[in-house]
C-alpha cells in the first residue's frame, strides 16, 4: 500500500499533471469571475455606444461579445501563467543542486595541451608529470 501511495505521489507531482490540474481548476473558477466582471463593468460601457439604425444591437452586440470573450481569455491566461510560474519556482527551490563532475583531463604545465588526469607523462611533449590522484 505504501508503494502505491508513493507511486501516486510521484505521478501527481510530475510537472505536466500538476500544470494541467491547475489550469483546469483555476480556468474554471476564474472564468466565472471574469465573466461577472465583464457583465457588470464592460457591457454597460459597450452598450452605451451608438446603436445601428433599425434598433437592433447588430455590430455593437457582436463587438460586446467579442471583447468580452477576448478579455476573458487574456485574464485567464495571465492568471494561469502566474500560478504555474509560482509552482515552478517552488519546485526549483526544493531541488538539490547537482555536484560538479570530476575533471577527466588536466593541462600539461610544459606545453599546455589537454591530457588524461591519470597521465604521468605528456603524450605531446613527453615531459614527465607528477601524478596526483583525483579527489573523489
Amino acid at each position: 500500500m505504501k508503494k502505491l501511495l508513493q507511486e501516486f505521489k510521484d505521478f501527481a507531482m510530475r510537472g505536466n499533471v500538476v500544470d494541467m490540474a491547475v489550469g483546469v481548476i483555476i480556468g474554471g473558477a476564474f472564468g466565472s469571475v471574469v465573466t461577472a466582471v465583464i457583465d457588470i463593468f464592460l457591457n454597460p460601457i459597450l452598450e452605451a455606444l451608438p446603436k445601428m439604425d433599425g434598433g437592433g444591437t447588430g455590430f455593437a452586440g457582436s463587438l460586446i461579445n467579442f471583447v468580452g470573450v477576448l478579455i476573458n481569455f487574456i485574464l485567464t491566461a495571465l492568471v494561469l501563467f502566474i500560478v504555474i510560474k509560482a509552482i515552478n519556482k517552488a519546485k526549483s527551490l526544493t531541488k538539490k543542486p547537482e555536484a560538479p563532475a570530476a575533471p577527466t583531463t588536466k593541462k600539461c604545465p610544459f606545453c599546455c595541451s589537454e591530457i588524461a588526469i591519470e597521465a604521468t607523462r605528456c603524450p605531446n611533449c613527453t615531459s614527465e608529470l607528477h601524478y596526483t590522484p583525483a579527489k573523489k
